[in-house]
């Protein structure tokens, strides 16, 4: 169970520090944005609501198949 922990971590990473630094351009610039349409009008959570949904599916997805791999590795052994 230690494994998969590391992996998920590893995994976790990868996705949030492009993401923190995406926010930290957007943040820097002095620009309007392209999802400033999205923002005026509500549909930005739609969006972000959807991103994250895509995410954890993924994550889970990755969790089942990490816990399934493991299994057929331990019958492997036997």
């Amino acid at each position: 169970m230690p494994k998969f922990f590391g992996r998920a971590f590893l995994l976790l990473a990868l996705l949030v520090l492009p993401l923190a630094r995406c926010l930290a351009q957007a943040a820097a610039a002095t620009e309007p944005e392209m999802a400033d349409g999205l923002r005026q009008s509500g549909k930005i959570y739609v969006v972000v609501a959807s991103v994250v949904v895509i995410v954890a599916g993924l994550l889970a997805y990755l969790a089942a198949l990490d816990r399934k791999v493991a299994r057929l590795e331990k019958q492997a052994e036997a």
